[in-house]
């Protein structure tokens, strides 16, 4: 008996084996995994896209986006979670859609309550306990907890005004990266946009310059007035220069990857970069090459300032004889930015569509979403239906993590598409929502309804309809025909339906 007992429990560690070698090795050796959100970037901020898909000559050269478009499999029906920034962070990290959070229309302070619970499924969870090493470098937006000095009570107050004596800046206790699964950070709580205007290093305050001190930033104390955004002024480190972020974040994903490559074991990044929010104050120079005045406009010369970011991950990636071993995905938050100067320029962020960033309108939430993968990725152009809130269930997929039932509810996996086997499930329908005026979207081909909410959710009015299909663009309002009023109220009861029953919308989940 006891022999048999031994024999069985052999016979069943074997099958697991062989079940997870098949999941993570079949796949070649367990890739690096790299994925890069660019803040505020429009599918015609990549003059791959312009090029490509609008057939058009750009006004702008992403050289390195390109060469990384052009090994891609690219989804030309790519979107945001949502088409504004926090919230579309919160869906990336945790795979729900934001009605599930306890802020729907996202985590905007940087002293607001963190969204994620400790038993939550995370994009860094999910990689982590599949043995990966974890790095979060860049803009987080996502909330955090800082004391109040003298005690053990966390800020919960106004991010904006001279807060010297009534929150402790030195270290960001909790509710940030290192919270969701990630062993290394080096974090922007806000990005470039501010306030705050500091950088932590694994949750300690890590100064710009030896003389630095935490000080009410201001137009009047700011070393550079410009880096002041439409935000307003808040705390802030005495020798913040945005122009140097982009250069200070990607310099630490290079010491990240150094040093992880020579771990035996894969490694995962997650860098969020803030350009090309504003405030659009692109450098002098980066690494050797002349990014300001070299466009039309600041913000154009951002894409630069972005572009040169991702040239030095590909190079360390490169230089450590890991690229041809990594899955590196590059998205964006939400759609290009409405910019009038660069209009007049010929520049389109929104890549053709209608609508820029915090709009309903495709152009609003259509955004950059590709994925390479030397020898494993088929380059091309794919039309499924993709959102990077997928990006947690395929790498859950990829390493072999199980997600609880009740996790990660509206992602889906990708997996399939990127390796070709087969078994992509397409969503039957896709909850989406906008921006600051509280619009939502339920699209079930080849209809998207746009409707009208308020802060509470307490009612959605449908405000227009669409035909995808036969009119991609947006340009028919079909509310205005009483005999489509039908189709309104029945995607109008399907999105409450979801909303009120919890349940997921991914296929088979």
């Amino acid at each position: 008996m006891k022999v048999s007992y031994c024999l069985k429990s052999l016979l069943l560690i074997a099958a697991v084996s062989i079940f997870l070698s098949y999941s993570l090795v079949s796949l070649g050796s367990r890739p690096n995994i790299v994925v890069i959100m660019a803040d505020d970037l429009g599918l015609g901020d990549i003059s791959f896209h312009v090029r490509s898909i609008q057939h058009e000559a750009p006004v702008v050269d992403t050289p390195t986006l390109d060469d990384l478009a052009s090994q891609s499999l690219w989804f030309t029906d790519g979107h945001s979670a949502t088409a504004l920034c926090a919230p579309t962070r919160y869906a990336v990290m945790s795979g729900n859609n934001n009605y599930r959070s306890y802020a729907p229309w996202g985590v905007w302070s940087t002293f607001g309550e963190t969204a994620f619970q400790p038993d939550h499924a995370t994009l860094g969870t999910v990689v982590r306990d599949a043995g990966y090493q974890t790095g979060f470098i860049g803009k987080w937006h996502l909330g955090g907890d800082f004391y109040i000095p003298g005690t053990k009570s966390f800020y919960r107050g106004p991010k904006n005004g001279d807060l010297t004596d009534k929150v402790d800046m030195t270290r960001f206790i909790s509710g940030g990266p290192r919270d969701c699964g990630f062993e290394y950070d080096f974090t922007a709580p806000c990005g470039i946009q501010g306030p705050i205007y500091l950088l932590y290093e694994n949750q300690v305050w890590s100064p710009l310059a030896d003389n630095s001190q935490i000080i009410f930033l201001s137009e009047d104390t700011a070393v550079h007035p410009k880096d002041m955004s439409d935000k307003g002024p808040g705390l802030g480190d005495s020798q913040w220069d945005s122009r140097e972020t982009g250069q200070r974040l990607s310099e630490k994903a290079v010491d990240f990857i150094t040093h992880a490559a020579t771990e035996n074991k894969p490694f995962f990044l997650y860098y969020c970069s803030p350009m090309v929010h504003l405030p659009h104050c692109p450098p002098d120079v980066f690494d050797g090459k002349k990014i300001k005045g070299q466009t039309p406009t600041n913000h154009l010369d951002m894409l630069l300032d972005l572009d040169m970011q991702v040239k030095r991950i590909v190079t360390a990636l490169k230089a450590t004889k890991q690229y041809d071993n990594t899955l590196l995905i590059v998205t964006s938050d939400n759609g290009g930015l409405a910019d009038r100067p660069a209009e007049k320029k010929g520049h389109r962020s929104n890549g053709g569509w209608k609508g820029n960033k915090n709009s309903p309108l495709e152009g609003g939430h259509r955004v950059p979403f590709f994925a390479v993968w030397p020898g494993r990725i088929t380059p091309g152009f794919t039309e499924e239906l993709a959102s990077n809130q997928d990006i947690l269930a395929t790498l859950a997929a990829l390493v072999g993590t199980h997600i609880p039932d009740n996790q990660a509810m509206d992602s889906n996996n990708l997996l399939p598409l990127f390796t070709g086997d087969g078994g992509f499930q397409k969503r039957d329908v896709f909850l989406q929502q906008a921006g600051s005026q509280c619009e939502v979207m339920v699209r079930k081909m080849p209809y998207k309804l746009i409707m009208q909410s308020d802060q509470k959710r307490s009612h959605f009015t449908p405000t227009k309809l669409f035909n995808l299909r036969d009119d991609p663009h947006e340009d028919n309002n079909l509310l205005e025909q009483p005999s489509y009023h039908p189709i309104a109220q029945t995607l109008l009861s399907e999105y409450k339906n979801f909303i009120e029953s919890k349940r997921s919308t991914v296929p088979g989940h």
